[in-house]
């Protein structure tokens, strides 16, 4: 497979896949992990292990299999970390990230698991999401009536990119984010300590309570929203995905990342699209190839993950803050679309995007935590209904 055999198209595809999948979210992983207490050379190490494992894990899956494998970090499980309860230690999240590796590969060996998973309400999921990203498209608007400029310039732009170059919107944002930053002179002396990226384990703590409050809604919105849609662009591509196989990769290459700093690495979605397609190799079957070149590009980013996250951290904190709620405007928008496609379960969904939304913390448990738990309760509590109303009519005519 010599460079001469790659077409061009493949080139640019995974390198505009792997430039987005990025530059448009790794602000938001920065927020997260800065919420989590992890100090700059931590955050370091878990972009350079969260680049690596997306590298060799979907290089290693698309040889492997022959079907275009793109991976990609858990940008709603970003999201989630950032609205964690205050006070979590960084040696407990990492035991959070091996947690949820675990369940993950659970999950593709078990296969009662499997069709679980795949059951679980959709709407539950996306309400819980969308709870997650709400706060952070939130305040978007409240930086406005302090940054009225700034953000009227990268709102404009991300409108327009949407609308023109969708693909490329986010990258356009963070671009037009540096460039008012660099014109107003508001950057950061931007100090490089280090070149080359480098991996700092830390020893994980494992503790019950973070766990069920931010572990489990970690896994399971990184199933819905991440691994199942990545898993549906392969299936509409006419590859043959196997649910097990990929899962369990992903999870290794999460578990493996996890003690570095990384939080979740899972199949991706809209990237995929762009490496998936005919115009990124008009050879189905050689259409692999592709996702070993965004695994090239990946490697290339892990080795000089220093700098860019550098570059991120001499961002004022209200051009991050809007650089993310606008890099989580369509994710909220997905959340929201499938939150409200199921009339049966839609009740039960908002409920959780509510509880959710709100911020609500009890006994140590965050808002994810009781927001899944209301959705399920709700759910629960009309399908009980359900069968007693059912049962009731049933019997009512032998009665007479």
């Amino acid at each position: 497979m010599g460079a001469k055999t790659i077409p061009v198209s493949a080139w640019t595809a995974a390198f505009v896949a792997s430039v987005v999948g990025y530059a448009g979210t790794a602000a938001l992983l920065v927020e997260a992990m800065n919420a989590l207490g992890a100090r700059p050379e931590a955050i370091g190490s878990a972009l350079t292990a969260l680049c690596i494992g997306i590298a060799v894990t979907g290089a290693l899956l698309s040889f492997r299999l022959r079907i275009p494998v793109i991976l990609a970090w858990s940008t709603p499980g970003a999201a989630l970390l950032a609205s964690a309860p205050a006070g979590l230690e960084w040696n407990v999240a990492i035991g959070i990230f091996v947690s949820t590796s675990a369940m993950m590969i659970a999950l593709a060996l078990i296969p009662a698991l499997s069709r679980l998973a795949e059951r679980f309400p959709p709407a539950i999921a996306s309400g819980v999401l969308a709870g997650v990203l709400l706060p952070f498209c939130l305040r978007l608007f409240e930086i406005a009536s302090m940054q009225p400029m700034l953000v009227a310039i990268l709102l404009a732009v991300f409108v327009v990119a949407r609308q023109r170059v969708r693909t490329l919107a986010l990258l356009l944002v963070l671009m037009a984010g540096i460039g008012v930053t660099l014109i107003r002179n508001e950057l950061d002396s931007f100090e490089v300590h280090m070149i080359f990226g480098m991996l700092r384990p830390t020893t994980p703590a494992f503790d019950l309570g973070a766990v069920l409050s931010v572990g489990i809604p970690l896994f399971l919105v990184t199933l819905v929203s991440q691994n199942l849609p990545g898993l549906a662009v392969l299936r509409n591509g006419d590859f043959d995905a196997k649910p097990a196989t990929l899962f369990l990769g992903t999870g290794l290459a999460s578990l493996a990342s996890a003690f570095f700093g990384g939080h979740g690495i899972n199949l991706a979605a809209i990237t995929a699209a762009i490496c998936t397609s005919e115009e990124a190799h008009p050879d189905r079957s050689k259409r692999w190839i592709v996702a070993v070149v965004y695994a090239g590009f990946y490697l290339l980013m892990a080795l000089f993950s220093p700098i860019l996250i550098q570059l991120f951290l001499t961002l004022p904190r209200e051009v991050i803050a809007v650089l993310t709620g606008l890099a989580l405007v369509p994710a909220l928008s997905g959340a929201l679309e499938t939150l409200l496609m199921s009339k049966t379960d839609r009740e039960a969904g908002v409920l959780a995007f509510l509880a959710t939304g709100s911020g609500l913390s009890l006994f140590g448990l965050g808002a994810a935590f009781w927001g899944l738990a209301v959705g399920l309760l709700a759910l629960a509590a009309r399908s009980f209904l359900e069968k007693t109303s059912s049962s009731s009519r049933q019997t009512a005519p032998s009665q007479n």
